[in-house]
């Protein structure tokens, strides 16, 4: 029996559970569907902001030896009356269209930037007719996200280099991965710049600045690149995936900045907030959402300086750039810098094959992994498998959820045995209780000498709970960050495996024409959770205890609620592997002689009380 102090411990311990399991449905569950309506609606003015990396001097600040023409603020272009939609943005100025297998969109000779990318594998929902996911928009327009390239001129260059306003020319109208484009800009003093673009057929971009110099003297400038967004996105806000800033810079190794903490940074001029790497020599800075992102990657074998930065005037403008070492163009000479641009989906075969293929150190860690990395990715590397197998993910999710429990076996086996015995002497243990009532020390000691008898370690019923925390944990991760799970179908109405059952018992499952709000989301699947849980307690002896009898009575009831809001395909994997402990412990209970429960813990749910009973409640 439990003494009083326990009982408060216990009604604590519940209440505050219960607040947990409540407050991440209303602040994460709630607010993630509202926060996706608020995505599609959003409009962001376009604003000035964008800073070109300027050599030895803070963002903000004047540049020595600047030349007039150079003099308006870097990185913004002229408002353009009236191009207040994505498409009027679009056709300000001249373009070269972006054709590839799995990329639609346009660079714009405006400036050279590469600022309409859109996304023809994915689109915005389940319904083969929704609109591609765009990811690049012009800066005139909403939402303009972006990237841009060129040279900062070093001190003591008068000569003109291109910015945002310079208009290019291209020897070709459309680029194809077979079909590069050459942009050609002449400055009027003696250096001829050129660009060429190349893309292949999936992700990557490759920006080959080069400058010829007839100017009679040699010039240094510094190749730069740089990834912008106009206005904080609507993000979901789960502390289990990283929205915002991220890189890998040197040896600094992995920099997550979300959109808040970078604004928290230290001024670096003007209205720029933000932080610095000097000497790296590897890695990749960009912007990443859930499944999608932007990344600029400078010569790898080449120093560069790594920023990440705010613009807080006006809208804010969140920006990752990279500024290279400087290059020095003899007379009659030319010189160059490339640029690799990654702006697609985080597929993980596709970023794990631009970090082999291409050298690029980390960059698999552009997907969120998380802590238990060792864990989360050989998970999803095993579901893939799987998948090409049977052509199912939620199939998939089935099988490896097997193959753990199959891995697990021997020790879970120890821990039901351990259980079990544990069971057979309960009515020992009840008897030490009632003995020693009064004496704590000399209950434990006499208890502590039954589990030596009987060869029983009275924590080994805790690991099989404890080891399913990091592999749940991992396969929510895997469910959640990956975009192979995005739009996944299982069987019936589950057609997105990452997203919630989208049937609720309030409205009989769609029955009643009517939708209930998304805290009450109470699908099937999560409803089979709980009864699969609620089945796996009562194999066991009702608790003596009231208390402890209520927790367990009403924690499947907890964990039915909170996994309700929880991807589909997690749900599914945690009703399946109750399914599977069902049977294994109802297998050794039974290997071991101990009587299982179950059918009497139902009985006596549903048995009357005695009228003594009633009469006292």
């Amino acid at each position: 029996m439990m003494n009083r102090e326990d009982n408060k411990n216990l009604l604590l311990a519940i209440v505050l559970s219960a607040v947990v399991l409540l407050g991440w449905n209303y602040f994460y569950g709630v607010p993630q569907m509202e926060q996706q309506r608020k995505a599609a609606q959003q409009i962001q003015p376009a604003q000035p902001g964008v800073v070109t990396p300027t050599p030895g001097v803070a963002p903000g600040a004047a540049a020595p030896g600047v030349a007039t023409p150079n003099a308006v603020t870097p990185g913004t272009v002229p408002a353009l009356p009236g191009a207040v939609t994505r498409e009027a943005a679009l056709e300000a100025s001249p373009r070269v269209t972006i054709d590839t297998p799995r990329m639609m969109g346009s660079l714009s000779l405006l400036g050279g930037r590469i600022d309409d990318v859109s996304l023809k594998a994915y689109r915005e929902t389940v319904d083969p007719k929704s609109p591609n996911i765009v990811l690049f928009s012009p800066q005139n327009g909403p939402n303009a996200y972006y990237a841009d390239f060129g040279w900062a001129p070093g001190a003591g260059v008068a000569a003109a280099v291109p910015g945002p306003q310079t208009l290019w020319t291209a020897d070709r109208t459309t680029l194809t991965p077979a079909q590069p484009v050459t942009l050609t800009w002449n400055n009027g003093q003696g250096l001829t710049f050129k660009r060429v673009i190349g893309v292949d057929a999936n992700a990557m971009f490759n920006v080959a600045d080069t400058v010829e110099n007839a100017t009679g003297a040699p010039v240094t400038l510094f190749p730069y690149g740089l990834v912008a967004r106009h206005g904080k996105p609507v993000t979901q806000g789960y502390f289990v995936l990283h929205e915002g800033l991220i890189g890998v810079l040197g040896n600094n190794g992995l920099q997550e900045y979300t959109y808040d903490n970078v604004e928290k940074e230290t001024v670096l001029g003007g209205s720029q907030r933000g932080k610095v790497w000097k000497d790296l020599t590897s890695g990749f800075l960009g912007i990443t959402d859930k499944y999608w992102a932007a990344a600029v990657i400078p010569d790898q074998e080449r120093k560069f300086e790594g920023r990440y930065s705010v613009n807080m005037a006006g809208n804010k403008t969140f920006q990752v750039d990279y500024l290279g070492e400087g290059v020095t163009i003899a007379p009659g000479a030319n010189a160059g810098a490339t640029t690799r641009l990654f702006a697609g989906a985080k597929e993980v075969a596709t970023v794990d094959g631009y970090e082999k293929s291409q050298n690029i150190k980390r960059f698999d860690l552009m997907i969120d992994w998380g802590w238990f990395y060792f864990i989360t990715k050989p998970m999803f590397y095993a579901i893939e498998w799987f998948y090409h197998l049977f052509g199912n993910f939620g199939v998939a999710i089935l099988l490896v959820t097997v193959l753990i429990k199959l891995i697990f076996f021997p020790l879970a086996n120890k821990s039901y045995a351990s259980m079990a015995k544990m069971k057979a002497v309960q009515p020992e243990m009840v008897s030490i209780r009632e003995r020693f009532a009064d004496d704590k020390m000399k209950q434990q000691q006499a208890l502590m000498e039954l589990y030596k008898k009987e060869k029983i370690n009275p924590l080994a019923g805790c690991w099989p709970v404890l080891i399913q925390i990091p592999v749940f944990f991992a396969l929510y991760k895997v469910l959640f960050v990956t975009i192979e799970m995005r739009h996944a179908p299982f069987f019936g109405w589950i057609k997105d495996l990452a997203a919630p059952d989208p049937t609720s018992i309030f409205n009989l499952f769609g029955l009643l024409p009517f939708a209930v709000p998304a805290m009450l989301l109470l699908g099937v699947w999560p409803i089979l959770m709980g009864i699969t849980m609620f089945v796996q307690m009562k194999l066991n002896p009702e608790p003596t205890d009231p208390v402890q009898k209520m927790v367990f009575t009403w924690m499947p009831v907890f964990f039915t609620f909170l996994l309700g809001s929880f991807p589909a395909g997690l749900v599914i994997y945690w009703t399946w592997n109750n399914f599977l402990s069902i049977l294994q412990q109802a297998y050794i209970m039974k290997k071991f002689g101990t009587k299982i429960e179950l059918w009497d813990n139902l009985k006596s749910m549903f048995a009357k009380k005695p009228a003594a009973d009633a009469g006292k409640s």
